[in-house]
C-alpha cells in the first residue's frame, strides 16, 4: 500500500473512515470499487481515491452503500462514533 501523498481534504466528513475501514478488511480499492457498483453506485479509481483523501463530495447513496459494504454505521462514517 502507498501512504497518502496529498494532506486530507475537508469536502466530506467520511473518506479517512472509508479508508480506514477498506485497509482494516484488507480490502483492495478495486474490490469495493466492484461492490460499489453491484449497489449501482457508479464510482472510478479516481473518484474513490478523491472521496478517500477528501477531496469530493459523498452522495447519499454513496454513503449509505459504503456503510452497508464496509459492515459499520452511518453515524461512524460521519463522527468516527458509534451511539
Amino acid at each position: 500500500m502507498r501512504p497518502r501523498n496529498q494532506p486530507l481534504g475537508d469536502k466530506n466528513l467520511i473518506g479517512a473512515r472509508v479508508e480506514l475501514a477498506r485497509k482494516n478488511q484488507g480490502m483492495k480499492q478495486k474490490e469495493l470499487l466492484a461492490q460499489l457498483q453491484v449497489r449501482g453506485v457508479d464510482l472510478n479509481a479516481s473518484g474513490l481515491s478523491k472521496l478517500e483523501g477528501q477531496l469530493r463530495f459523498v452522495t447519499d447513496f454513496e454513503l449509505l452503500a459504503l456503510s452497508e459494504i464496509l459492515n459499520v454505521s452511518v453515524e461512524w462514517l460521519l463522527t468516527g462514533k458509534e451511539k
